[in-house]
């Protein structure tokens, strides 16, 4: 899979396996003070590697995380951006596996309506819109409001043209207006 990305001109970041057999080529000077060890040229050097059509040489990142207190090593074929931002690309990319798993959770997107690539993405954009429109709802809400709450009241006022503002955070002259009314009838 590396050399098919490789070949396709696809750089890519991942870690690197505890006992992975490689033979260091040359090393490039790092900047201690961003955290990063080591920047090498490696070759894979066992035949099963070989065999499968991995790519002659890759690029080994060693970088230590002060907030996590480890080391990780980081296997690339990328040898033009700086190894500290390798270690920025790795670490970013959990983020976005974070987001992914917060909307699979929230919203529910298990199966697809449509199979044509139009009806996945229309689905994948509404999912993505109904997961902001929640967050920013949580966001502008009373406090306390219950998620349950927030899609309900969305879910009633989907097709009105009110603003958000007027939704999550109701006019207290309002509700004063319409209090006694209220009580004749409870």
């Amino acid at each position: 899979w590396f050399a098919q990305l490789t070949l396709q001109n696809v750089s890519f970041v991942t870690r690197l396996r505890p006992k992975t057999v490689y033979q260091v080529k040359s090393s490039r000077s790092v900047l201690e003070t961003k955290g990063i060890i080591a920047d090498e040229c490696i070759e894979l050097s066992s035949a099963h590697a070989k065999k499968r059509g991995a790519p002659e040489l890759l690029r080994r990142i060693e970088f230590y995380d002060t907030d996590k207190k480890r080391t990780y090593e980081f296997l690339s074929n990328n040898f033009h951006l700086a190894a500290s931002t390798i270690a920025a690309i790795y670490k970013d990319r959990w983020k976005i596996e974070l987001f992914f798993k917060a909307i699979k959770q929230t919203l529910k997107l298990k199966s697809f309506l449509g199979r044509s690539r139009n009806a996945i993405q229309t689905q994948i954009w509404i999912a993505l819109i109904a997961y902001l429109l929640v967050n920013f709802a949580k966001h502008m809400a009373q406090e306390g409001w219950s998620v349950q709450r927030l899609l309900r009241i969305i879910q009633v006022n989907l097709f009105e043209r009110k603003l958000l503002r007027s939704l999550f955070v109701p006019d207290k002259k309002w509700r004063k207006q319409e209090e006694p009314q209220l009580r004749f009838f409870l």
